[in-house]
C-alpha cells in the first residue's frame, strides 16, 4: 500500500493521532520499516516526550530501530528527543517554566534530515495538545512543512474522534492520510464502526497492512 504514496518527496512525515495511546509510536515503527523496504534511509524526530523518568521510552525504542535501518543516522537520544519532561501531561503543562525554542526545533529538524531520505516526526498526544498557550501539536505540522499521517482508533467512539481530527487538519490546509490502528475493540470494529467508515470514506488504510 505504501508504494502508492510518494511520502519521500516531502522529506518529512509527521505522525499524529486522535489522542494519546492510539498508536503513534507503533505507526512510526510501521512507516519506518515500510519506507526502509523501499530503499529509503529513514530518520526519526520526537520534539517532545513527557512522562520521562530515566529515559524517553518511546524515543529510545524508535532510535534503536532507526539505527538498525539506517546506520548513518548517528545521533543520540538528546538529538532526536530534545525536550524531555517528567510529568506525563501536555507539553504546555509538563514543561513548567521551560521556554520552547521553535527556531531550535527547526534547526534540529534540518540537522536530522541531513542523514536520511525521510524524517519521521512523532507528535505528542493528539493534534490539539498544547505546547504554548496558542500553539498546538497540529501547528508543528505546518511549521515543519510536513505531510501528516493521522492514526485513528478502532474503538467505540473512534468515528467521532476521527472526523473531528480530520476537520482540524482540513481547517489548516494540511495534506494528510489517516490509518486505522486495529487494536482497541478490534473484535467489534467490523460491526460497530466499519459500516459508517467504509460508506463515508472512499478508501480505508490500516496500520497492520503496511
Amino acid at each position: 500500500m505504501i508504494k502508492e504514496k510518494n511520502y519521500y518527496l516531502n522529506k518529512s512525515l509527521f505522525i499524529s493521532a486522535t489522542n494519546t495511546d492510539v498508536g503513534k509510536t507503533y505507526g512510526c515503527k510501521k512507516f519506518a520499516i515500510a519506507l526502509s523496504k523501499l530503499g529509503l534511509k529513514v530518520g526519526y524526530f520526537k520534539p517532545f516526550e513527557t512522562g520521562v523518568i530515566d529515559k524517553p521510552v518511546d524515543g529510545w525504542a524508535m532510535l534503536e530501530l532507526i539505527k538498525k535501518l539506517n546506520p548513518q543516522f548517528d545521533f543520540d537520544i538528546k538529538d532526536v528527543v530534545p525536550y524531555q519532561f517528567e510529568l506525563p501531561a501536555a507539553p504546555y503543562v509538563a514543561k513548567k517554566d521551560t521556554k520552547i525554542d521553535f527556531d531550535f526545533l527547526l534547526q534540529k529538524k534540518k540537522q536530522l534530515e541531513e542523514k536520511c531520505d525521510v524524517l519521521i516526526i512523532e507528535g505528542a498526544g493528539g493534534l490539539m495538545v498544547p505546547i504554548e498557550k496558542d500553539i498546538f501539536i497540529i501547528d508543528l505540522i505546518n511549521l515543519f512543512n510536513c505531510e501528516a499521517i493521522l492514526i485513528t482508533p478502532s474503538k467505540l467512539g473512534g468515528i467521532n474522534d476521527t472526523l473531528l481530527s480530520i476537520e482540524a487538519l482540513k481547517s489548516r490546509d494540511i495534506k494528510f492520510d489517516f490509518y486505522i490502528n486495529l487494536f482497541q475493540d478490534k473484535d467489534t470494529f467490523e460491526e460497530v464502526s466499519l459500516p459508517f467508515l467504509k460508506d463515508y470514506f472512499p478508501k480505508l488504510n490500516y496500520l497492520q497492512e503496511l
